[in-house]
């Protein structure tokens, strides 16, 4: 079973979150590395959802944890370098059917190397 992120991002009792699908590994890449043995370079270390959940040791334990909290926490969210507009892609979500499948609701930075690529809903077959 693997483990992601999202960040709720809304009032309590509105449903509403983010999926974080990827990241850079900017300090402790030493660890990180030790947690995802595959990874062929470090951009590879958080590069998809689960990827990036278990290169930073996330899993149910962190549940429900404040990541804007102060003090010492195990999950933080700082405030990091904007990035340009113009560079902020948008696209559909990879490998999700339907309905949801139409909206634009992945968001990435153009050209970033740690950002898993897109890839367009496939059916499962169903075994005879």
């Amino acid at each position: 079973m693997w483990f992601c992120m999202n960040l709720v991002c809304g009032p309590p009792g509105r449903a509403s979150g983010v999926l974080l699908r990827a990241g850079e590994i900017t300090d402790g890449a030493e660890l990180a590395r030790t947690r995802r043995l595959s990874a062929r370079n470090d951009k590879e270390l958080a590069k998809g959802p689960a990827r990036l959940a278990t290169a930073l040791g996330v899993d149910r334990s962190l549940d429900g944890t404040d990541a804007c909290a102060g003090g010492e926490t195990p999950l933080r969210a700082l405030t990091g370098t904007a990035v340009p507009s113009d560079q902020v892609r948008s696209g559909p979500r990879t490998g999700v059917a339907g309905d949801g499948a139409v909206h634009p609701w992945r968001f990435w930075i153009a050209n970033d190397p740690t950002v898993s690529p897109y890839r367009a809903h496939t059916p499962r077959r169903r075994r005879s």
